[in-house]
This record gives structure tokens, C-alpha cells and sequence, in this order.
């Protein structure tokens, strides 16, 4: 497998209030176009249960094909700073037989964009509150 530094993004402060750091597009991104293929740490279930005990809980990424998640990963790349929105720009998809996540544009995003996806399983439309507290729910 060939992995390739995602030159068409970059990390800065995020405007996104209390969201820290955050992943932008250094250059106009089409609709469709994929944005970073990312690859993961692979964790077993004894793993996933220590990683929530600590604030690594909200980086991580579920991992399994069915509805019975026993493994989770950590993204590699810039996979892990992308932030949540209600109203997102990108969304990710699991590539599970080659181990990575893709991120995808899903709006036609303008440079120096930040770049958002919404965390709930990857549905970009799900309004439902995200586990994490810090993240105030969907504005209706």
C-alpha cells in the first residue's frame, strides 16, 4: 500500500468555539473529491475500554461491520482533528479490508475552509446529540 502526505490540507486554530485545532483545505476541494485516506491503529475491545477512561474517548473511531463494535481505531493523518458539525462539509467512510478511513467532500469546499464532518456514524444529516458533552446539540 502506497501512502501519500495530504498536501491539499493543513492544521490551524479552529473558529469553532472550544473545538481547538482544526483541519482546512490549502486549495478548492469538488464535491465528491476524497480529501485524506487516513490509516488506523487497530485496537482490540480490552483496549477500547481503557482508551475511555481518557480523553482519547472522543478520537477514536468505532470499527466493525456489524451493529456489535469489538474493536476501535485510531486515525492516522490529520483523521483524528477533523471536527464535528451539524452541517458538514466532508464525510468519512471505514475501508475496513484495507485498514483506513477516507474522508470525502460532500460540499464543494472553498480554500482556507475548515473542514467539518459529523460524527455520527458517518450520516451526514443525523441531528442526534454527539456523546461528547463539550459539543452542544443540533440547532433546529
Amino acid at each position: 500500500m502506497k501512502l501519500f502526505s495530504a498536501c491539499n490540507i493543513y492544521i490551524s486554530e479552529s473558529k469553532i468555539e472550544n473545538a481547538g485545532m482544526g483541519v482546512f483545505a490549502s486549495h478548492d476541494i469538488k464535491i465528491g473529491e476524497i480529501i485524506e485516506k487516513c490509516p488506523i491503529i487497530l485496537l482490540d475491545e480490552p483496549d477500547i475500554l481503557e482508551i475511555r477512561k481518557t480523553k482519547l474517548r472522543n478520537y477514536y473511531f468505532m470499527w466493525g461491520n456489524d451493529k456489535r463494535y469489538h474493536k476501535g481505531a485510531i486515525c492516522l493523518g490529520f483523521g483524528s482533528i477533523y471536527n464535528h458539525s451539524y452541517s458538514p462539509n466532508a464525510t468519512y467512510r471505514k475501508v475496513f479490508i484495507e485498514g483506513k478511513i477516507e474522508f470525502i467532500a460532500i460540499k464543494n469546499i472553498s480554500s482556507d475552509d475548515e473542514i467539518t464532518v459529523n460524527y455520527n456514524h458517518g450520516k451526514p444529516d443525523d441531528k442526534t446529540r454527539l456523546w461528547i458533552k463539550e459539543i452542544p446539540p443540533a440547532k433546529e
